[in-house]
């Protein structure tokens, strides 16, 4: 029989040169893990080979691929850093060897079960990080030497270093994808008002938690927001999901900004470890006159008016959500004019390493006009990016508010209870000052819409609620008023009661009342004779 031809470590180091040639570019991160963990198991001539990579919290090691013993991906063995076999080494972050595994030195049942007799593991690191543990081991006794920890740990870092980069360009994939996916495909078509916005990823690598959001909300008002969670990737991503969720529930809930964002800190503080955020969260009235808006430590928005040069607005910034319990948040209401423009952005648009913030602020107050949307965007980035790497992400909106229009339909949808009715009178109030109705029409309008909406709560409902929907809409100078709702009207009780029907017959012009197995639908109709339009 012919010797065997002993391996040297000059031959070794030629394999390991093979475990990440160019040829397993091609590979997704578990196919390549599999093919790493066959040439490192033919490297050292061992039975087994696993890799098992830190979790988020980086608090359990979790079998990620596995050669020779599958089953510990397959049944998703998790190790606390710290205990074990695999554990020790993460902590101590040093290779170490079992010559003899028995139940004092192994944590993992599987390696007993496969009966390994010996094991030889080392930590994966990748610019200083700790990302997991890499090990072999053999189903017969073997005195495994420093030569071979140092070989497998030159591998190790090899892999390590591979590994880092495929899970971070499916971190940065994955998080792009979900910031898509969560960023408003399209701003709202609203009348009067126009929008723009930009997110721009930072050069610094992965996606972060900033976003923006523009909704309408069951009053008529407008919701808009821009906010930005700490932090970098997909976990940043993944949060500012949740918070953009949980914002938008809360304003369906509250009408003040201020106590939105107090709902959304709570939450943040009760739900999310570890987590803070700063957000900006505006409410337009259906006017579009007015906007009241609470900082939750965003930096202060910038109004811009025709003929005057912008500036950040005066607005109180209060302590992020996430942070602990803070002085109460303040909301402030601050009047929008015809063609002025209102611009929220994110910190990345104007702080820059080595410049005061208030250069970056002054810079940017500069630059923004009272002018279309889309154009405010492209100057901003042209002169506050332009071709300079940005560190971290910017995030941008723009609501420019255009000359009076004519009269958006109001659209408010409700809980048919009580409580709504005073919102439901304030927003038709505002919503006939802007359509130019004197105060006797007014008054007659508001007197109608509230004893419909009063027949809703009770006759259609009772004190189990339901849906109200209110609608105003302008025909020439006609208010035509629509008030529905899906239950079924019960008959009015007592003498004294169904008196609704004829205070709206005697406060319009006429009134048309169409009952149906899915609601009742009142519709009034009111000639604007002291209209100021």
């Amino acid at each position: 029989m012919a010797a065997t031809t002993p391996v040297t470590n000059e031959d070794r180091l030629r394999r390991i040169e093979q475990i990440t040639d160019t040829t397993l570019a091609h590979l997704d991160v578990a196919d390549l893990l599999d093919e790493l963990l066959d040439r490192v198991r033919a490297l050292l001539d061992a039975d087994t080979s696993a890799v098992l990579l830190l979790d988020p919290s980086s608090t359990y090691l979790v079998a990620t691929a596995a050669r020779g013993i599958e089953e510990e991906v397959r049944q998703g063995v998790r190790i606390p850093v710290g205990k074990g076999f695999a554990g020790r080494i993460a902590a101590e972050r040093r290779p170490v060897i079992i010559d003899e595994v028995d139940h004092s030195n192994v944590l993992n049942p599987i390696l007993r079960e496969k009966d390994i007799r010996s094991l030889l593991g080392v930590p994966l690191v990748a610019q200083g990080e700790v990302l997991g543990v890499l090990h072999v081991g053999t189903l017969t006794p073997r005195r495994f030497t420093m030569d071979d920890a140092d070989l497998l740990q030159t591998a190790a870092d090899r892999i390590a270093l591979v590994t880092r980069t495929r899970l971070s360009d499916l971190d940065r994939a994955a998080a792009s994808a979900l910031q898509r996916s969560l960023m408003p495909g399209a701003l709202p078509r609203v009348t009067g008002i126009e929008f723009a916005a930009r997110y721009i990823p930072g050069d610094a690598g992965g996606l972060g938690g900033d976003w923006y959001d523009v909704f309408s909300l069951p009053s008529g008002r407008l919701g808009v927001v821009i906010g930005d969670v700490v932090g970098r990737g997909l976990q940043a991503a993944v949060i500012m999901g949740r918070l953009r969720s949980a914002l938008r529930a809360f304003a369906l809930e509250e009408d003040d900004p201020a106590e939105v964002l107090e709902r959304l800190d709570g939450n943040v503080q009760h739900f999310e470890e570890n987590v803070m955020a700063t957000v900006l969260y505006a409410i337009f009235e259906p006017s579009l006159e007015r906007v009241s808006l609470s900082s939750a430590g965003h930096l202060p928005p910038i109004i811009a008016q025709p003929g005057e040069r912008a500036a950040l607005l005066n607005l109180p910034i209060d302590l992020p959500v996430g942070v602990s319990v803070g002085p109460p948040r303040r909301t402030t209401t601050i009047d929008l004019p015809d063609h002025g423009l209102l611009f929220l952005y994110t910190d990345g648009l104007v702080e820059r390493r080595g410049s005061p913030l208030d250069a970056g602020l002054d810079a940017l107050c500069e630059v923004v006009r009272a002018e279309e949307a889309e154009s405010v965007c492209g100057g901003v980035l042209h002169r506050m990016i332009g071709a300079t790497p940005v560190g971290d992400d910017v995030a941008m909106l723009v609501a420019h508010r255009l000359g009076t229009p004519s009269v958006v339909p109001l659209s408010i949808v409700v809980p048919a209870v009580t409580r709504t009715l005073s919102d439901v009178r304030s927003s038709v109030r505002r919503w006939l000052a802007a359509a130019g109705a004197s105060p006797e029409d007014a008054a007659d309008i508001l007197v109608a819409t509230g004893e419909a909406c009063s027949n809703v709560v009770e006759h259609a409902y009772g004190p189990a609620g339901g849906t109200l929907v209110v609608q105003m809409e302008l025909e020439g100078a006609t208010v035509v008023g629509t008030v529905r709702d899906n239950g079924r009207w019960r008959p009015a009780r007592g003498q004294e009661r169904g008196r609704g029907t004829a205070l709206i017959r005697q406060c319009s012009d006429d009134m048309d009342v169409t009952p149906g197995p899915g609601g009742t639908t009142v519709v009034f109709r009111r000639h604007l004779t002291g209209s100021s339009r």
